[in-house]
């Protein structure tokens, strides 16, 4: 049990019943700030730049796909923190691919009441030990542009920008967003 504040989490291997739980969880944003993604003859570019209004995105329901992680599967995980009223706080799965030594971040995500208390570096710090479990070189992540208060986060965790995607999300409700990859080693 970790306490942070007036508040203590759990954190443990997810189970069958926190599969709804974890669903259902509001993983939306609000910001005041994107990063703006400039195409180069070299590369890319990113700023941040403010927006007014603030900007909230809601992300749409994932709609079952038959690939749900397989519980036995020894390369995946699911982790989760729970409140001490037993209130889910956050979550991440995480994924092996041992070609590349590469523990990919799936899905992270931690309630609105909960964040910036600590919750998702604790969880990111299980997906660390079990990356060191495996055998992993790094952790590696996809996030879109406009996320910049997850971009932060993932920075102030050691991550850095290593790629760019400006066509994942066509065809999406986010198109016109970008995909930027970050990594982490975890030597």
């Amino acid at each position: 049990m970790t306490t942070v504040g007036d508040t203590a989490y759990r954190y443990r291997i997810a189970a069958t019943g926190d599969t709804e739980p974890v669903r259902a969880l509001d993983d939306s944003f609000t910001t005041d700030t994107v990063f703006q993604v400039t195409i180069t003859k070299d590369g890319f570019a990113l700023r941040e730049i403010p927006v007014e209004p603030p900007l909230t995105k809601v992300f749409p329901e994932d709609e079952p796909d038959g690939d749900d992680e397989d519980e036995d599967d020894a390369d995946s995980r699911t982790f989760v923190a729970h409140d001490t009223a037993g209130d889910l706080a956050g979550f991440v799965a995480v994924s092996y691919s041992g070609w590349n030594r590469r523990l990919t971040v799936e899905d992270i995500a931690v309630a609105p009441p909960h964040r910036g208390r600590g919750v998702g570096r604790a969880l990111m710090g299980l997906a660390k030990e079990f990356a060191r479990e495996r055998g992993a070189d790094h952790l590696w992540l996809e996030v879109t542009n406009l996320n910049a208060p997850a971009i932060h986060a993932y920075r102030r965790m050691g991550f850095a920008f290593c790629g760019l995607d400006t066509t994942l999300y066509e065809g999406t409700s986010s198109k016109g967003e970008q995909a930027l990859y970050m990594s982490m080693p975890c030597r």
